[in-house]
C-alpha cells in the first residue's frame, strides 16, 4: 500500500531550467512565469522578471546585462523557434533570431552567438543586426549539446557518438570518434586544451586533447548504465566533476596534455591537494584512484579493474520531480515539458566556484542549490563534503 502523501500543486513559480554563467559566479533560472538570476555564493536572488508566461532557456553572458531567452513550458512567453537576446538594462529584447525548428540550446560570448537545433548548429557574430557566420549539420541533438571556447566550437558530429571541433577563425573542422553510442554530455576546459565527453551509456567519461584530438584519458563513473546530467572542469583545468541520475557527484583528477601528474605534486600542497591535483595518471600503481588495488595489475581481467575511478564522491539531491524513464526518481515517465532541452527539468548542473568549491543546482518544483567543499582529511585522502544547501525559490 502506498501511504505517501500526494504532492500538491505548487502555488509559486516552477523552475524549468537552470544554467551557470561562464565563470559560475551566477546562475539563471527559466521559470513557468519568467526568469530570474541568482548570485552563486551566497545563493541570493539578483534579478527577477515576471512575464506571466514560461521561459524554457535562459542563458547568461558572464555578468553582463544580456540574457538569451527561449520560450518554454505550457504557456511559453516566446515562440520556441526564436532566440530573444534580452537586455535587462533596457528591459527589452534587442536581438531576435528565428529558425524553422525548436531551439534546444544557446551559448554566448562577447563576440559570438551559438544556437543548437535538433540537427544543426548556427554560429553568429554578436552584433546588431547579428551576422550569420556558419551552419553545421549534426546528428540528432535533443539536449542541444555544444561548447563555445575563445578559439574553438565543439558539438556533435553527423554520426552518433562523434564530436566536431571547429576552429572559429579558420573554419577548419576536425572529427573526434568519441563513443559508439549517442553523446549525452560535452565539456570544454577553461583553458580550451581539454574536451570531456560522455555517452548515453553513462559509464565512462573520455578525455581528449583539443590540440591534436587524441584521447588522453578515460575515467570510469561506474559500471551500471546511467544518465549523465552534467560534466564540469575546475577553473585551473586540473579536476573534473560529473553528476548522473544515480544522485552521485564524482570528482576525478583530469588528464591534461600540459600539466604535471598529480603524483609528482602531492607534496607541494598539504591543505588542499585538490586545488593542485592533476591530471595525467602516469603510473597506475601510484595512483590512489585505482579502486581495485592489486587486482588492477593482474593481466587478462576485465578492464573495469584497471580503469581510473573518482578519488572522491558525494550524494546530491535530485528532488521529487518525475524524470525520464532512464532516471531513478519515478518509475512512470511523465510527458516531456514543451520547450525544454530534452523535455525534462535540468538536474545536477555543476558549477566550479573555485578550485575546491563545487555547486550543484537543479530545476523543478524542488529547485535546489547545494555546495560541496574539496579538502584533505586526517587520513591523507581528498574528500568531498556537503557544506550547505538551499531551495533557491524559497518554496
Amino acid at each position: 500500500m502506498n501511504t505517501r502523501q500526494a504532492i500538491s500543486e505548487s502555488t509559486g513559480p516552477v523552475s524549468l531550467s537552470v544554467a551557470f554563467n561562464q565563470d559560475s559566479s551566477c546562475f539563471s533560472v527559466g521559470l513557468d512565469t519568467g526568469f530570474c538570476v541568482f548570485n552563486s555564493e551566497p545563493c541570493e536572488l539578483k534579478v527577477s522578471r515576471d512575464f506571466n508566461a514560461g521561459v524554457g532557456i535562459a542563458e547568461m553572458l558572464g555578468r553582463a546585462n544580456y540574457i538569451a531567452l527561449v520560450g518554454g513550458g505550457k504557456q511559453p512567453k516566446f515562440p520556441q523557434n526564436k532566440v530573444m537576446i534580452w537586455d535587462d538594462a533596457k528591459q527589452k529584447t534587442v536581438i531576435t533570431l528565428e529558425f524553422r525548428t525548436q531551439v534546444n540550446r544557446v551559448r554566448l560570448s562577447r563576440t559570438r552567438i551559438v544556437v543548437a537545433l535538433q540537427n544543426s548548429i548556427h554560429l553568429y557574430k554578436f552584433s546588431s543586426p547579428p551576422e550569420k557566420l556558419s551552419v553545421f549539420e549534426t546528428t540528432d541533438n535533443p539536449t542541444g549539446l555544444c561548447c563555445l571556447g575563445s578559439k574553438i566550437l565543439i558539438f556533435p558530429g553527423r554520426t552518433a557518438g562523434q564530436v566536431q571541433k571547429v576552429e572559429i577563425d579558420t573554419g577548419n573542422v576536425s572529427i573526434i570518434p568519441a563513443h559508439g553510442s549517442p553523446l549525452r554530455a560535452l565539456e570544454l576546459s577553461p583553458d580550451g586544451e581539454v574536451l570531456a565527453t560522455a555517452s548515453t551509456t553513462g559509464t565512462l567519461v573520455r578525455v581528449f586533447s583539443t590540440g591534436n584530438c587524441a584521447r588522453i584519458g578515460e575515467l570510469r563513473r561506474g559500471v551500471d548504465h546511467a544518465s549523465v546530467y552534467s560534466i564540469a572542469i575546475s577553473p585551473d583545468s586540473t579536476l573534473l566533476a560529473v553528476t548522473s541520475d544515480k544522485s552521485t557527484l564524482h570528482v576525478f583528477d583530469l588528464p591534461h596534455p600540459l600539466h604535471v601528474p598529480h603524483t609528482e605534486r602531492t607534496n607541494t600542497n598539504k591543505v588542499f591537494r585538490s586545488t593542485n591535483s592533476l591530471s595525467i595518471i602516469s603510473d597506475p600503481e601510484e595512483s590512489n584512484n585505482q579502486k581495485w588495488g592489486i587486482l588492477s595489475r593482474i593481466p587478462m581481467l576485465p578492464r573495469v579493474f584497471s580503469d581510473i575511478y573518482s578519488f572522491t564522491s558525494a550524494h546530491f539531491e535530485i528532488g521529487d520531480d518525475p524524470q525520464s524513464s532512464l532516471g531513478n526518481v519515478s518509475t512512470v515517465p511523465s510527458p516531456p515539458i514543451p520547450g525544454i532541452p530534452g523535455g525534462r527539468a535540468s538536474k545536477g548542473i555543476i558549477g566550479w566556484l573555485n578550485n575546491h568549491t563545487i555547486l550543484v543546482i537543479g530545476a523543478g518544483r524542488d529547485g535546489r542549490w547545494e555546495k560541496f567543499i574539496l579538502g584533505e582529511g586526517d587520513d591523507g585522502k581528498r574528500h568531498c563534503v556537503k557544506n550547505g544547501w538551499k531551495r533557491y525559490l524559497g518554496t
